[in-house]
């Protein structure tokens, strides 16, 4: 057991299924869906029954659904698309994914107002801060249902409640879909996004739900494709390969999260016993209504992050400090630093992210690599002191 994998937020393995329901698609059906000819119209039934049936295990119609390369390109076409020109109002929450984070500013650049929501230090939004927030001019809320670094639920319900229909609702769904169920027209909100590489599914591509009597405003042109919502040559087998994914975590559903739930006590457990103190970063542990057991993000006093992660990749685990599309900075979590977490445990806390692959046996030998990493870190820093 050389490497062990705990960056399952980042990304996960694809399965052997997924790429066999692929294949022909990057083979021998190799049709552009939109050519009238009988190898484009065998790329499109591939290409719609993908649609259909994505939608219907997210509890959406069809047409609801626009396939895009992932969930960067998901929540910008929602967010500048539901937008509009400035100036407007727009709500958000400092939780965010970078992916909504850096439009959001770039919208205030460009002249809307953005107001963020107040946030409790389990890291969840408090719903009921969104009315002090709302104005006759407000366009957007864009709020997560899982945030990616804790794995706290969101109230999206209640901001849904809350809001009212008075402005449009985007929701980052990456780190709930493949996790735990999610039904878009149950959920209410306006636009929800997903993407495939969270649960099993190729890289490459994502999707975006747009409610039918929403108005998105599409940011290319160039083609009729997906209601020219999203012009573009549609990717069949990368398509195909999200359907299948989702299917095969709808019918293991149950047993996944039982599973997963089963190795974040033992994780933890573990940990606690060998390497304690350890504060844990987000939810109350085992309140499963609270936060998906996929996600652990756990602070070791008297450590620090980079040194952390630098001993543990030597040492053949894979984990992380925060979300992958920031990882290229050390600093300090805007996430935790919204929770209001103290300065000894900011600057100590790593994230730990298991998947349907994750294996009991790897969580136990793991657990002993980290526990002498961390003993061996704190001995070095009490020695310089």
């Amino acid at each position: 057991m050389d490497f062990i994998y705990l960056d399952s937020n980042a990304t996960t393995p694809m399965l052997p299924a997924v790429g066999e329901a692929m294949r022909p698609f990057l083979t021998e059906v190799y049709g552009n869906p939109a050519s009238a000819h009988r190898a484009g119209s065998r790329a499109r039934l591939a290409l719609e029954d993908a649609r259909e049936q994505t939608a219907s295990i997210l509890g959406a119609y069809p047409d609801e659904l626009i396939f895009t390369s992932g969930a960067t390109e998901s929540n910008n076409l929602a967010l500048f698309g539901l937008a509009g020109d400035p100036p407007g109002h727009i709500i958000t929450s400092p939780l965010e994914h970078p992916s909504v984070i850096e439009p959001i500013c770039r919208l205030e650049q460009l002249g809307h107002r953005v107001d963020r929501l107040a946030v409790d230090p389990t890291g969840s939004v408090r719903a009921e801060s969104i009315v002090e927030h709302l104005r006759p001019d407000t366009r957007l809320l864009g709020v997560m249902l899982v945030n990616h670094e804790t794995g706290a639920v969101q109230p999206v319900p209640e901001l849904v409640d809350q809001l009212d229909g008075r402005a449009a609702f985007h929701c980052d769904a990456v780190q709930a879909v493949g996790k735990l169920p999610v039904n878009f027209h149950e959920l209410g909100v306006s636009t929800l996004a997903l993407s495939a590489h969270k649960f099993h599914g190729p890289k490459g591509v994502g999707a975006l739900l747009v409610r039918r009597d929403v108005k998105l405003q599409p940011q290319l042109w160039g083609g009729h494709q997906q209601q020219g919502r999203r012009p573009g040559t549609e990717p069949v087998a990368l398509a195909v390969g999200l359907a299948t994914a989702l299917a095969i975590w709808r019918q293991d559903a149950e047993t996944r999260i039982l599973q997963i739930s089963r190795l974040h006590d033992l994780f933890l457990d573990r940990l606690r016993a060998t390497a304690a103190p350890v504060v844990v970063n987000g939810p109350p542990v085992r309140t499963p209504s609270r936060g998906v057991p996929h996600t652990l993000n756990i602070s070791f006093p008297g450590c620090q992050a980079d040194s952390i992660l630098m001993n543990l990749d030597l040492d053949g685990v894979a984990c992380s400090t925060g979300s992958a599309c920031s990882s290229g900075s050390l600093l300090p979590s805007p996430v935790l630093q919204a929770m209001g977490t103290p300065p000894d445990v900011l600057h100590s806390a790593m994230r730990f992210s298991f998947s349907a692959l994750t294996t009991q046996e790897e969580v136990i030998e793991a657990t002993h690599r980290i526990a002498a990493v961390i003993v061996r870190l704190r001995e070095s820093c009490s020695q310089g002191n």
